[in-house]
């Protein structure tokens, strides 16, 4: 089986683990905004935190959830309606969700200017997926290598360069695009010349391979849930039985393409 022309790789969740980080994040930017009483996390909030992780899309969300939970909305509601119960949490305190964005970037810019060490320690790379990316790199004149990922570019860089990773800057498409990942995955397949380009795209959210499936032109890219990120059980079972969605493990994705779920046919 041939490499694909292009693969595509979310950050979080399929390279990075980075709970730690995000719970430790997240509880500062609510210290900020809501000014609690005390500035010791309440016990086994983390944990939750961690278990309700795979609802949460994009940043702002993430001191929305620790409020949410501060707030007693049971885990079960959180997970079926989390949406809807983010934006009710936005709307009665009349929250900016702009606003609380910027504040999560700047407390981590000011955490990675101040200690650079303690914010990457809490980061872990699942085993494997270094060594995978610097294979694809080998194979720059066949496959091209790109994170696509709803975390700004520039903390993704930072991670990577710790790792020995020099990923231009280009190949690193984060929040900062202000796209749907669909749309990006469309102006990737654009920019590659050539007659045949194959596009594999690897991401741990059931909901963002959802909708590029459900793109006409991109019929064709391969799309493969990560079944070590940050998913629900009941999110993987259900692959099985979605069109051309496949689970791929963490072993299938560290070693060989030829060891993948076979690919789709050519885009063009």
């Amino acid at each position: 089986m041939q490499a694909p022309t292009i693969l595509a790789l979310d950050f979080d969740g399929v390279l990075c683990d980075g709970l730690l980080e995000y719970f430790q994040t997240s509880w500062r930017t609510y210290c900020q905004l809501w000014q609690p009483n005390s500035q010791t996390p309440p016990p086994d909030l983390a944990y939750t935190f961690y278990r309700l992780r795979p609802v949460i899309e994009i940043g702002w969300e993430m001191p929305v959830l620790v409020r949410a939970l501060l707030l007693g909305i049971p885990e079960t509601k959180i997970e079926q309606n989390w949406s809807t119960v983010a934006h009710e949490i936005i709307d009665s305190e009349k929250l900016d969700i702009a606003y609380i964005g910027k504040q999560l970037d700047a407390i981590r810019d000011e955490w990675i200017i101040n200690d650079l060490d303690s914010w990457l320690a809490l980061h872990c790379f699942y085993p494997g997926v270094i060594e995978r990316m610097q294979k694809t790199l080998s194979l720059e004149k066949s496959t091209q290598l790109f994170i696509v990922t709803t975390k700004e570019g520039r903390f993704v860089e930072q991670l990577l360069q710790q790792q020995g990773i020099q990923l231009p800057q280009e190949r690193i498409i984060g929040k900062e695009c202000k796209r749907p990942k669909h749309q990006t995955l469309r102006q990737l397949i654009e920019q590659v010349p050539g007659e045949t380009v194959t596009l594999w795209f690897v991401e741990d959210r059931l909901k963002t391979l959802q909708s590029v499936q459900q793109q006409p032109d991109l019929n064709q890219v391969k799309l493969y849930l990560a079944d070590w990120g940050y998913n629900t059980l009941a999110q993987r079972e259900s692959v099985p039985g979605l069109n051309k969605i496949q689970l791929l493990s963490l072993s299938q994705f560290a070693g060989d393409f030829a060891d993948w779920p076979a690919p789709a046919k050519p885009i063009r």
